[in-house]
């Protein structure tokens, strides 16, 4: 096996390095769609390298054993047996991290959906927390927002506009599957842990670019999400998708004119999924060469 299957496992990091430096500037939707393909590529392939070396450990199980010992053939050496090992545990904990995030993420929106009856897109819950929220659909059953009647109480009419024109983005653009796949992706491999944050951060500011559209406003949608963060009681995004960490970003993004589409911050994370695909395909190479002595 050559160096070429331990390279997926690191590629992730100048990806994970970048991520913030893409989100900075320019349109958040293209950005936020390359650094997920990005992120599902990079943990594709590294599961995909931890899947290899794991299987080295087949050499050490009978009758490979004893043909690895028998002084008759000149068979190519595997990996080193303990990283073999350690590649086998990887590969069992990001499985179990993967199966946690779905069973969240699917409880979740059971949950939120169960919540109350859909009327013309929207469930308004009388709760006195301020939340506003897209909620997917399933199966053959459209998406809807659903939104307390804490928020409806705290926004004025045109604050609401935005609010409602925030969340219509989400569910237009299935922000939920990049936010998915990107959390997948981090669940696999948590160096691209920063990746996932970066994404949901830039489906928030997607959102807020198209209410403010919408509405004609940037001040207005800049004001409806500082409210919002101001009536945030804890760290859990509930309203306009607000964490108080990346809250004063997007508000001054607001505050500047509406960004450009800028395709060169994507040339960066586009070479690394190429050089994710190149080096998985000569891992790949090399592993069925020695397969084929093997067996």
């Amino acid at each position: 096996m050559t160096v070429a299957v331990y390279l997926p496992l690191l590629l992730a990091l100048p990806l994970a390095l970048i991520a913030s430096r893409v989100a900075a500037r320019g349109a958040p939707g293209p950005a936020a769609w390359i650094l997920t393909i990005t992120a599902v590529v990079a943990a594709a392939s590294s599961t995909w390298s931890l899947i290899m070396l794991a299987l080295t450990l087949l050499d050490d199980l009978p009758p490979l054993s004893a043909l690895d010992n028998s002084p008759a053939y000149e068979l190519p050496e595997p990996v080193p047996g303990p990283i073999a090992l350690i590649a086998g545990i990887g590969l069992l904990w990001g499985g179990i991290r993967l199966l946690i995030e779905v069973r969240r993420r699917v409880s979740t929106h059971r949950a939120l959906r169960a919540v109350g009856e859909v009327r013309h897109g929207l469930v308004v819950a009388d709760w006195a927390r301020p939340m506003a929220v897209a909620i997917p659909g399933v199966r053959r059953q459209p998406g809807h927002l659903l939104v307390t009647t804490g928020i409806l109480r705290l926004l004025d009419a045109d604050e609401r506009r935005v609010l409602f024109a925030h969340e219509q983005a989400h569910l237009q653009h299935r922000h939920h599957q990049l936010t998915a796949a990107a959390a997948a992706a981090a669940a696999l491999n948590p160096l691209l842990i920063p990746v996932r944050n970066t994404v949901a951060f830039l489906v928030e500011r997607w959102a807020d670019e198209e209410a403010a559209a919408h509405v004609g406003n940037r001040r207005l949608t800049a004001q409806a999400v500082a409210r919002a963060a101001l009536a945030a009681s804890d760290p859990t995004p509930s309203t306009l998708g607000i964490d108080g960490g990346v809250v004063v970003r997007r508000v001054r993004a607001l505050g500047q004119a509406t960004p450009a589409l800028l395709r060169r911050r994507l040339i960066a994370p586009a070479l690394i999924s190429a050089a994710l695909i190149a080096v998985a395909a000569i891992a790949t190479e090399a592993f069925v060469d020695l397969a084929r002595a093997w067996l």
